[in-house]
């Protein structure tokens, strides 16, 4: 990189603008920076004559950043947590190298853990590190090699390995349903609970079972886990993932609405930076991970 030394602050003067537009003011920046406000205010002016932009609005002894400082402060927060993620990733492991990665909670606490010892026996020389997304982000404003997640593919500049279709069943409590339903259409008649990452999972399910509908009204839930506690305390209807119900179908906490399982529209999938792909760490995951993909093989309880 051949940067223009002016387009390179230091990164003193960088968390000074951060910690200015985070936390509000100069006195909370100062104290988070163990400076003086003389000293915050000097970085701030030192990256101002250094860019030649004006950043700060000087009103006595307070400081408020320009509508365009406040941008550049969003960015500069970004690269600083990517450095920062960099620098952890070398101090705790620099010779095996470390993996960060993103995995969605009920799938990755369920299919991806319980296999780790396997990967952490094979590899003991990697250390995966992991966080929980719900939905799809960039990976230039995200600490991440690499993320699972479902859909499709259509991540930008990215690739990926598909690792298992998802299957779901019509499920709710027994006490919420006095006798079968003699039809899917009946289903409407009860209390609908749709999960937020797959807003039209009931619209494909009711065309798997031969019924067309434009919209099913509902209440909305982020995660499995709360939508099968609402589930199991008859709040209404689920699709949940089979391998999720399994148990609860068996002991009977758990009833089927109607029919079995019907295929989910995407898959889930390791997706990561086109950049990263050379990457050590990444490309022995990926390796490993490709041996633990087959759709026959049924998930750790």
């Amino acid at each position: 990189m051949n940067a223009p030394r002016r387009l390179l602050p230091s990164i003193a003067s960088l968390r000074a603008i951060e910690a200015l537009d985070r936390l509000g003011s100069a006195t909370a920046a100062a104290d988070e920076l163990a400076l003086s406000q003389s000293a915050v205010s000097r970085q701030l002016q030192t990256l101002e004559d250094q860019l030649g932009v004006t950043l700060i609005h000087r009103k006595g002894r307070g400081m408020v950043l320009t509508p365009e400082a406040r941008d550049y402060a969003v960015t500069i927060r970004q690269a600083l947590q990517q450095i920062t993620q960099a620098s952890l990733k070398l101090t705790v492991n620099p010779s095996g190298g470390s993996l960060d990665l993103a995995i969605l909670p009920t799938f990755g606490m369920r299919w991806l853990v319980p296999r780790l010892a396997d990967f952490t026996r094979l590899h003991p020389e990697v250390t995966i590190n992991l966080a929980t997304r719900l939905k799809s982000f960039n990976f230039a404003f995200e600490p991440f090699d690499a993320a699972i997640h479902f859909g499709n593919p259509d991540w930008p500049n990215t690739k990926h390995l598909r690792l298992k279709t998802e299957r779901v069943i019509a499920v709710c409590a027994p006490g919420l349903i006095s006798a079968p339903l003699s039809r899917p259409e009946d289903v409407l008649r009860l209390p609908i609970l749709h999960i937020e990452t797959r807003p039209d999972a009931w619209r494909h399910w009711f065309e798997a079972h031969g019924v067309s509908v434009d919209t099913v009204t509902g209440t909305v839930h982020d995660q499995f886990s709360t939508i099968t506690q609402a589930a199991l305390h008859g709040l209404g209807v689920a699709l949940l993932p089979d391998y999720l119900v399994e148990q609860d179908l068996a002991t009977g906490r758990l009833t089927k609405v109607w029919g079995g399982s019907t295929e989910s529209p995407g898959a889930y999938y390791l997706v990561w930076p086109r950049e990263k792909s050379g990457d050590a760490a990444l490309s022995k995951f990926r390796d490993w991970l490709a041996g633990q993909s087959e759709d026959e093989d049924p998930l750790p309880r």
